[in-house]
């Protein structure tokens, strides 16, 4: 449960009361009757009123900007990683893949000098 006066942002509208998604509120009061489906009074002070709104249509601030940085370091990511034609860093990116890359590539460095020389020959033979 959020606490009274703390900065949140409208992140959804789910009983269309036109609530302004994207714009910041404060939290004044708390609703506390059970017959009822919101959660909170949010006060907004561009539009200069009040609403009630369910706990799911609003979210703190600072979790909305955090997502929002994490979402633009990840497209910077992936921009930079196509450009260099980083195909371990895209995958890590875009799949988290790296781990199974890299546990590849120890497979094969792990390989005895009795294999290795048997991995050889098998493909001197064909």
């Amino acid at each position: 449960m959020l606490r009274l006066g703390e900065k949140i942002t409208i992140v959804a509208d789910a009983f269309e009361q036109n609530l302004p998604i994207g714009q910041y509120g404060y939290i004044i009061a708390y609703d506390r009757n059970p017959d009822n489906a919101f959660d909170y009074v949010i006060r907004i002070p561009s539009l200069n009123r009040n609403f009630f709104v369910p706990a799911d249509d609003i979210e703190l601030e600072s979790i909305v900007l955090k997502q929002e940085a994490e979402r633009v370091e990840r497209e910077a990511l992936i921009d930079f990683a196509l450009s260099t034609y980083n195909e371990k860093l895209f995958r890590l990116v875009m799949n988290g893949e790296l781990e199974s890359v890299e546990e590849e590539e120890e497979t094969k460095e792990a390989m005895s000098q009795a294999d290795f020389i048997k991995q050889v020959n098998l493909r001197a033979w064909i």
